[in-house]
């Protein structure tokens, strides 16, 4: 059961309101948002929201649509998406044999293609283990536990290359993550943790990404915060960032002690995320500002 939402009107918002220059407004959101990639690859950039979202939004919209035309154009064109770099990377990697046991991704899968569907589907229960599973964690019990290979660090630059691979193959594709069963404790931790205020500032996700979207906060136009197109290129730091890696920046700027990548935390406010975003498609590697 979603838990009740609180009023976020106290030292969130005043923080807010000193920050937000509400030079924008949903209004601005264009109503033709097309994101067609290598002119072939239809995106679902906007959408009704999922049942448990329908008393917060009318519609859920992609981070894509918040982006300037020049940021939009290059996740439209593979030749133009620095991203893709990483991802020629990860090809290279997939065939390599790697640990002590002779194998490599390709040999259990016979291409990246035949993972058609994973992100779309991720996070997700997973009953071996009795956890929800993020892609980064499936990456790493297959080196570990099958190729007998020394893990990736979670956020590392071979794990984003390699999770941008996975997701670049399920573009296109439209996300269908699961609250439920035995997923659900996790996902009831992670809205918890989505309407948490933290930090000197005391900020909540929601505070930016559900009262706050289409503003300006600083030179940042604020979006909803889906994660259908992680991981990310940012023109910001010039690199393919992960969704634990954009938590923990968020968390940091209300000057709190974040959690870690990877950290149970994270792992069950990604969960929660994805749910929000059911019904768009997978965009990553995406780009963004």
């Amino acid at each position: 059961m979603a838990i009740k939402r609180k009023p976020l009107f106290v030292a969130g918002s005043a923080a807010i309101a000193a920050i937000v220059a509400a030079t924008a407004a949903v209004s601005d959101i264009g109503d033709e948002n097309i994101l067609i990639v290598n002119g072939d690859i239809e995106m679902i950039v906007e959408t009704d929201p999922p049942e448990f979202l329908e008393d917060v939004f009318d519609t859920i919209y992609s981070g894509w649509v918040f982006r300037s035309p020049g940021t939009q154009a290059m996740q439209a064109d593979d030749f133009d998406n620095p991203a893709m770099l990483d991802v020629d990377l990860a090809r290279d990697t997939f065939n390599t044999v790697m640990g002590t046991e002779g194998q490599s991704c390709a040999s259990c899968h016979e291409n990246p293609e035949s993972l058609a569907g994973v992100r779309a589907t991720y996070p997700q229960w997973d009953e071996e283990h009795g956890t929800v599973q993020t892609v980064e964690m499936q990456i790493t019990e297959c080196m570990t536990e099958r190729m007998g290979a020394e893990a990736y660090g979670y956020d590392s630059g071979p794990m984003r290359q390699m999770s941008a691979l996975i997701s670049s193959v399920s573009r296109g594709m439209v996300i269908d993550v699961a609250m439920d069963g035995p997923a659900q404790s996790t996902w009831e931790q992670g809205e918890e943790i989505y309407y948490t205020r933290y930090g000197l500032l005391e900020l909540s996700c929601a505070n930016c990404h559900e009262q706050n979207y289409g503003n300006n906060i600083r030179a940042d136009h604020l979006s909803q915060g889906q994660i259908n197109g992680f991981p990310t290129y940012r023109l910001r730091n010039s690199r393919l960032n992960s969704v634990h890696g954009r938590f923990f920046g968020c968390i940091r700027d209300t000057r709190a002690e974040s959690f870690a990548p990877g950290s149970d935390e994270f792992i069950a406010l990604e969960l929660y995320v994805a749910t929000r975003g059911n019904g768009l498609t997978v965009e990553g590697p995406s780009v963004r500002n």
